[in-house]
């Protein structure tokens, strides 16, 4: 697929709009049932620190979504500059993104592919969850699944050995992402794929010295290979990762309603700035590929009901428009048998905005008439 920065042609607004062929996607029961489940999930799931849909639509050949404009860029960014965090900048990112997952476990959705270049920020500094692909639906208590999925410097143990996992995954990649913050690498890395996965199913955990006892203690409790014993592994779900004292100085609440301050703001000389992205991708011309629209029927039936509107945009519609009756303007030929064919036709569009107005010359575009 590929995401693109666009502008909405009546408001100026600027999106993200991320594209998918149909045809490739077809192929592959998994990737079908994948994109799916992330366009339902991000019409249901509503949050401060994940990405909101706007629209979503499709064409013979392509799925189109739209997604609010993140001008802050990757949090994968931040951290190449960066190179590792300090601590209390990766508190802040971490609580965010922790009610972000626990937001999301609460619906049942396992994220599965936490990592710094699916989270993204917004204009302000606050975190947004992205890409939303790899997610897995109706995971409640005592429910596992077996796809294996993600990245593998951040995939949980369970999801390697595929024995079965559930939401606790969310909480090891969280410590692996915790780890890449402070120390600059995930904490289990080798030569190649199989290297890493025989470290992370058996190395010993290393922790650098310089890291706070609250640090170390957490990230020994969100990298434990046991899913049952690792914090968030339990019934309290985020609620076990947010009481641990590494996050003692974090008002939830104001967390929640994004008053707390960012400890980095982006940037930004106009709203459509790309400053924050790596100019790799920025500096490219984006060249849409033809729209395949020879899919079959019964390929076509899958994604039926794949369009969606956010009700924000359906209020502010209704919000422009006024739907009352307007008064009837008085004829101005009172005693006259008949009113002229084009005042009648005038009438009509001021009544209905919709109909249109009349062209110079009188002339309009076809209108049907009734008896």
């Amino acid at each position: 697929f590929q995401v693109r920065k666009v502008s909405g042609a009546s408001s100026g607004k600027i999106y993200a709009m991320k594209v998918l062929k149909k045809a490739m996607i077809v192929r592959n029961a998994k990737d079908t049932a994948h994109t799916k489940a992330e366009r339902n999930i991000l019409e249901e799931v509503k949050h401060p620190f994940i990405v909101d849909l706007i629209y979503a639509f499709q064409t013979g050949g392509k799925l189109y979504l739209i997604l609010e404009y993140l001008s802050g860029g990757e949090l994968f960014m931040q951290l190449e500059r960066e190179g590792i965090f300090m601590e209390d900048t990766a508190c802040f990112y971490l609580a965010e993104i922790s009610m972000a997952l626990g937001h999301l476990h609460q619906k049942g959705i396992i994220y599965r592919d936490l990592k710094p270049e699916n989270i993204m920020l917004n204009d302000s500094g606050h975190v947004k969850l992205t890409d939303f692909g790899l997610c897995k639906e109706s995971i409640h208590d005592g429910t596992v699944t077996h796809t294996f999925c993600g990245t593998i410097e951040y995939m949980a143990p369970e999801i390697l050995m595929r024995s079965g996992h559930n939401r606790a995954v969310d909480w090891w990649s969280l410590g692996a992402l915790m780890y890449d913050m402070l120390t600059g690498a995930p904490p289990f890395t080798g030569e190649n794929r199989k290297k890493t996965i025989d470290k992370i199913l058996k190395c010993k955990l290393s922790l650098p010295p310089y890291l706070t006892q609250e640090a170390r203690d957490l990230l020994k409790k969100l990298l434990k290979r046991s899913a049952s014993s690792r914090l968030g592994g339990g019934p309290g779900d985020a609620a076990e990762v947010q009481v641990h004292p590494f996050f003692r100085h974090i008002n939830w609440d104001d967390l929640l309603a994004r008053k707390v301050e960012p400890p980095f703001k982006p940037f930004l000389q106009s709203a459509d700035d790309v400053s924050q992205f790596d100019s790799k991708f920025t500096s490219q011309t984006p060249v849409d590929s033809p729209d395949d629209s020879t899919l079959s029927e019964s390929a076509n039936q899958v994604f039926l009901g794949f369009t969606y509107v956010a009700p924000s945009v359906l209020e502010n519609v209704k919000e422009k428009f006024s739907f009352e009756p307007k008064l009837r303007s008085p004829r101005k030929f009172p005693g006259s048998p008949r009113t002229l064919l084009s005042s009648c036709i005038q009438s009509i569009a001021d009544c209905n905005p919709g109909v249109g107005k009349l062209r110079p010359g009188g002339h309009m575009g076809p209108i049907k008439l009734f008896n």
